[in-house]
């Protein structure tokens, strides 16, 4: 089992990222999807979920009307898109199987520059 984030990076206030979150060794369809971020000094922070066949989002407050979630089945590819990025949303970026069990990927890091 694997899940490989990739696509973060250092961007300037208000730019986007697009993260991906690759998986691999499971039925990725069979999984609703999450992403979660961990800025330095503070705790591990859910931000967005997507259902197993992405009719359904949530997200955090934080992050509502900037950042998108969203998935495709047939490439097992998990993706956030974020916009109007702050530097609070500086972090390492996880995504991570909904349920039992739960996977997790290996981080991959934003930074948001002032």
């Amino acid at each position: 089992v694997q899940l490989v984030e990739s696509g973060g990076g250092l961007v300037q206030l208000g730019g986007s990222l697009r993260l991906s979150c690759a998986a691999s060794g499971f039925t990725f369809s069979s999984y609703a999807m999450t992403w979660y971020r961990q800025a330095p000094g503070k705790e591990r922070e859910w931000v967005a979920t997507i259902n197993r066949v992405g009719g359904s989002t949530n997200y955090a407050d934080s992050v509502k009307g900037r950042f998108t979630i969203s998935r495709d089945n047939a490439k097992n590819t998990v993706y956030l898109q974020m916009n109007s990025l702050k530097p609070e949303d500086t972090a390492v970026y996880y995504c991570k199987t909904v349920g039992v069990p739960a996977y997790w990927g290996q981080g991959t890091q934003v930074t948001v520059s002032s």
